[in-house]
């Protein structure tokens, strides 16, 4: 406020200096003098009061309101993103439905066991025939008569694994081999020590339908046929194939 005084009163002062001045150059003419100096700017008034609220403008005349532009080109496909870690695994699902039957099999053969067995005696006190078939000809048990008297020969009828074995007596030395087929399996060969012994010999055989198997003698058939040491073939199915 003081300063606003100071102002002023300098502003009067300049004023009448100026008149006084221009009286004394032009007393007769009565001029105006030279325009002062301007004073000093004021401060800053202080703000009003809020105004109230203006009208809202008017809208725009449409018949058809306001409208959407035009839909424009889809963008380019971006980049996959990283894949994102497994979830949880699931809870289990409802079973399904049982499928229909399925067709009828092919029936089954008869499981009825194959039996095979033969023991067979040498009825005779005469060696056998040097390198022939050694034929034992009193029968003991003949299932199926697989085993032929006539030949000396056991003839397979059920393919499988069989279990043949002879005892014999002997007076001399004996060797005997034993075949299948004319295939030689086993030699046996006993050199007797004393008067009379006993020798004997087995083998487990792979036999299929129809081949046969049989004793041979060698260069030495001291085998007897007493009633005292019967010599004896046997032989049986161990396990059907």
């Amino acid at each position: 406020m003081l300063h606003r005084s100071f102002i002023v009163i300098g502003a009067l002062l300049s004023f009448a200096i100026s008149s006084l001045v221009a009286i004394e150059s032009c007393p007769a003419a009565l001029m105006p003098g030279m325009p002062g100096i301007p004073g000093l700017p004021g401060r800053d008034g202080r703000d009003g009061q809020k105004g109230l609220k203006g009208v809202s403008g008017a809208a725009l005349p449409s018949a058809l309101g306001p409208q959407k532009g035009e839909k424009g080109d889809p963008g380019q496909i971006g980049f996959a993103g990283k894949r994102g870690q497994s979830g949880e695994p699931g809870e289990p699902g409802v079973p399904g439905h049982g499928g229909p039957p399925g067709e009828l099999g092919e029936p089954g053969a008869v499981g009825v066991q194959q039996q095979a067995a033969f023991s067979v005696a040498r009825g005779t006190n005469s060696y056998p025939e040097r390198a022939s078939v050694i034929r034992f000809t009193n029968v003991i048990t003949n299932i199926n008569d697989d085993y032929n008297t006539e030949t000396g020969r056991f003839r397979c009828r059920v393919s499988g694994t069989y279990y043949f074995v002879y005892h014999a007596s002997l007076d001399e030395k004996l060797c005997v081999l034993m075949k299948r087929d004319q295939v030689l399996l086993a030699s046996f060969c006993d050199h007797r020590r004393t008067r009379r012994q006993v020798t004997a010999g087995s083998l487990a055989v792979y036999l299929s339908s129809d081949q046969e198997v049989w004793l041979e003698t060698k260069d030495y058939r001291g085998m007897t046929g007493k009633q005292q040491g019967y010599s004896i073939f046997s032989g049986f199915l161990l396990h059907s194939h």
